[in-house]
């Protein structure tokens, strides 16, 4: 089957979440990565949490939630005016080096994001990025109040795109948001970007394992669902040749 539409996860696919830590870094020195950490996994956290508990709150709401939640843990205090540009860094996330080139080579298809941002935040993120000048669509999952990997999210891109799933590759770095996306029926391809032996790699010879190394052993390595991606690349740069394959094959 062709691949008429390739989708893509934005938070840790196309955009590079640990940019945040730069910022927070500025805002509490020393705290800055372990910050960046646990925000994020608490941001997941309260997606699913939400999700299964029937109560719906927008990606910004959980997102300043989960920030609340870092803070306070730490027992970290800062003004509102510090809250609010750590914030703000969502709506400025840096791509990764070769986003912008390998969405341009595959221009021939549709090309859009599906994401648990809400709108506002996934518009003005594209939008700062440059990324809306190449995507047909950024899809929130707004509309269907509830939060990837539930499979009304993924069902939202044939509602969107009137492409079947069979036709469509999503692309994620986010091995729950892949094996969400392969259960519901898509061609998956995962971005593994940090390897078993590079894990393997950042814990010899430490007697504290670093919180960013704990991240990626929670959130960046395949899950064990008995679900498997249909490919697994290093970088977005192997797509273009990844669906070449795929089409010749067919």
């Amino acid at each position: 089957m062709s691949i008429k539409a390739v989708v893509f996860d934005a938070y840790g696919t196309l955009y590079d979440i640990q940019s945040v830590a730069a910022i927070t870094e500025q805002a509490f020195p020393g705290y800055g990565e372990i910050i960046t950490q646990i925000w994020r996994i608490k941001q997941l956290e309260y997606t699913w949490l939400r999700s299964l508990m029937g109560r719906y709150d927008d990606f910004s709401v959980i997102t300043r939630d989960s920030l609340a939640y870092a803070l306070r843990v730490l027992g970290l205090k800062g003004d509102e005016a510090t809250f609010e540009r750590i914030m703000e860094k969502y709506l400025h996330l840096d791509l990764y080096p070769d986003a912008i080139a390998a969405l341009a080579a595959m221009r021939d298809r549709k090309l859009a994001i599906l994401s648990n941002g809400s709108t506002a935040m996934l518009n003005a993120l594209v939008a700062n990025s440059g990324l809306d000048r190449v995507l047909d669509a950024t899809i929130s999952i707004d509309s269907r109040r509830i939060f990837k990997p539930a499979p009304e999210a993924y069902g939202l891109i044939e509602t969107r795109l009137g492409v079947a799933p069979t036709e469509v590759l999503f692309i994620s770095s986010n091995p729950w948001d892949a094996c969400g996306a392969k259960a519901f029926g898509l061609n998956v391809a995962w971005i593994e970007r940090v390897t078993p032996e590079a894990m393997a790699a950042a814990c010899v010879d430490n007697d504290l394992v670093a919180p960013l190394t704990m991240f990626k052993a929670i959130r960046t390595q395949m899950d064990e669902l008995g679900l498997e991606p249909d490919y697994r690349i290093r970088a977005l740069a192997q797509l273009p040749q990844l669906i070449a394959d795929h089409e010749s094959q067919k």
